[in-house]
């Protein structure tokens, strides 16, 4: 008896994965928003993905790939004793993370493709995206392996250049969020002080800021001292110096009279963040200088087949702490764009996503009390956010994990990994293109003052 109500729940569970509704009758699904919903589980797809790269990435798999018609000609394990280059072992396994995120953006673009003006639940592609869970996980897994069999060639050369564009939109990207979400955070704890008439919350927005600042601080001095050396490394110190003083400058900018004027809720605790996040962006890009002087995270093959990074020869591996952070910061950036929409209608248009209205709000919550552990459709009357450019943003993350998985180092003509400066000025560049994203945020009510900004 237990087993045969065991195969029953199986079998509710099954045609949420092959229905075409979003789980509306399922019991096994939780009782949720079926656009909420959705997008996780496309989400989960891109994890997965991501999964199956660091799998890739170990030296037992890589072993394993030789057995595939685009391995490399050499002869596994010649060392190569040349600044910045990893021999052809470790290179297959960075072929293979590359495959694996062109099967993931291909992936996510045909759907891009497929939702474009996509405005309601009644649409019968809303059926596609919200359903049918099993056979796009099958057609994920098709696209999969058939990357793997892509004849090599130039292959990954020009899907490095893909990734390098990929990676520069999704910084500005995960910057956009960053500000969104400093902006959500202060004025949510402002509104909690006003109510309650209580100084804590605006302590507690003090010391948030004030340590945002002190990081900011701490990571510009072990900028200098990590990455730069005296008589060398120019183009690090002027890197550094010129976010510096930039992240001041807008910091100068967000508390101006006038700007405080057109934007009461700006303030320094989003000036701290940006400043943090240009921060983190710098040390990025300083940790793909091809210069072991002015980085020390930069890898090196020895005759003895010891990994060195700089001259005091630290021990160290593929997963070095840029890429640890950076992958964490993807992560939890990618949640961010899955779970929710914006509380700034800005953010919202930019972002393709939709204020939910106070009457359906209510509508909704009255269809969560009786739906009794069910996923309900809440996109009837207009989708909540566009389809296709949240597909669009996976294409994206896919282009910049790879980049990150691969710390940005191009395959070269001889089939080694390079790092180079390219990976280096389109950080940088991210880094500037975002303050002067933020810097518009502020001043734009005041150049164009018949715009409404609220």
């Amino acid at each position: 008896m237990g087993a045969c109500l065991g195969a029953c729940s199986l079998l509710s569970c099954a045609s949420c994965l092959c229905g075409s509704a979003p789980c509306i009758l399922c019991s096994c699904c939780p009782c949720s928003h079926s656009s909420t919903l959705s997008r996780l589980i496309f989400t989960a797809f891109l994890f997965l993905g991501v999964l199956v790269s660091v799998i890739m990435l170990s030296p037992s798999v890589e072993s394993q790939l030789y057995k595939l018609p685009w391995v490399c000609e050499e002869v596994a394990g010649s060392p190569v004793a040349l600044q910045g280059h990893i021999d052809c072992g470790s290179l297959l396994g960075h072929r293979a993370v590359y495959r694996m995120c062109f099967a993931m953006a291909a992936f996510f673009f045909l759907f891009s493709l497929l939702m474009i003006c996509v405005r309601s639940s009644r649409d019968p592609r809303a059926a596609i995206q919200n359903g049918f869970w099993f056979f796009k996980f099958l057609v994920f897994v098709g696209i999969t392996v058939g990357a793997f069999y892509i004849p090599d060639g130039s292959f990954s050369n020009i899907w490095f250049y893909f990734g390098v564009v990929g990676s520069f939109v999704f910084l500005l990207i995960q910057l956009l969020l960053f500000i969104d979400f400093a902006h959500s955070w202060n004025q949510r704890w402002v509104n909690k002080a006003e109510k309650s008439d209580s100084r804590a919350w605006y302590a507690g927005l003090f010391f948030f800021t004030l340590l945002f600042y002190a990081l900011s601080v701490v990571a510009v001095a072990l900028l200098f001292i990590y990455y730069t050396q005296p008589g060398a490394c120019y183009e690090g110190k002027i890197f550094i110096s010129l976010n510096l003083i930039f992240c001041f400058c807008v910091s100068i900018v967000a508390v101006l009279p006038k700007v405080q004027d057109a934007q009461p809720n700006s303030g320094l605790l989003q000036a701290s963040v940006i400043t943090l996040y240009t921060m983190f962006v710098t040390w990025l890009a300083l940790s793909n200088v091809p210069d072991r002087k002015c980085n020390p995270t930069l890898l090196t093959h020895l005759d003895n087949g010891t990994v060195l990074a700089g001259p005091e020869g630290y021990e160290t591996q593929w997963w070095d702490a840029p890429s640890i952070v950076g992958l964490i910061v993807f992560i939890l950036c990618t949640l961010f764009i899955s779970l929710r929409s914006s509380d700034h209608r800005q953010v919202n248009s930019l972002m393709q996503t939709e204020e939910c209205p106070p009457v359906l709000e209510a509508t909704q919550q009255q269809q969560v009390a009786d739906c009794e552990g069910r996923a309900f459709d809440n996109e009837q009357d207009s989708v909540t956010y566009s389809y296709s450019f949240f597909h669009f943003c996976l294409v994206l993350a896919s282009l910049h994990v790879m980049m990150t998985l691969t710390n940005w180092y191009r395959p070269g003509e001889t089939r080694k990994m390079i790092s180079t400066w390219t990976a280096v000025w389109v950080k940088i560049c991210a880094s500037w293109a975002g303050l002067l994203l933020y810097l518009w945020t502020l001043v734009a009510p005041l150049l164009l003052p018949n715009r409404d900004f609220s």
